[in-house]
């Protein structure tokens, strides 16, 4: 089952104030960029965070589960926490701090016909 658009609406509200953050379509689920970083996924209509140690230490108690079968563990982020917007903005800020940017996609170069 996809995302909701709703959902991805609500979030991006919530997590307004963690930076400059926009969600991008993948597959029928979501990708959260914060400040060119992507620490959380949107599968299913729930959030998932990519697990660090300061994430964890941030949350607490964390429950860790796949966004979608066969990924790694990701923080699990009920939708209880998704209503205090200065928790979540601060959980996807640090996260965002400490993930590295996506690695830059080699173009492939032309190749030249000699006859």
């Amino acid at each position: 089952m996809a995302s909701s658009q709703d959902t991805i609406d609500f979030l991006m509200d919530q997590i307004s104030s963690a930076g400059e953050v926009s969600a991008r379509k993948m597959f029928g689920e979501y990708g959260i960029y914060c400040d060119g970083k992507m620490p959380a996924l949107v599968c299913d209509n729930q959030l998932y965070i990519k697990p660090t140690e300061e994430g964890r230490a941030y949350i607490g108690e964390v429950e860790e589960a796949p966004p979608y079968q066969g990924a790694k563990p990701y923080f699990l982020i009920s939708g209880d926490k998704w209503d205090d917007q200065e928790w979540l903005s601060e959980l996807i800020r640090i996260t965002a701090e400490v993930i590295p940017y996506p690695k830059k996609k080699k173009k492939a170069s032309a190749k030249t016909n000699k006859a």
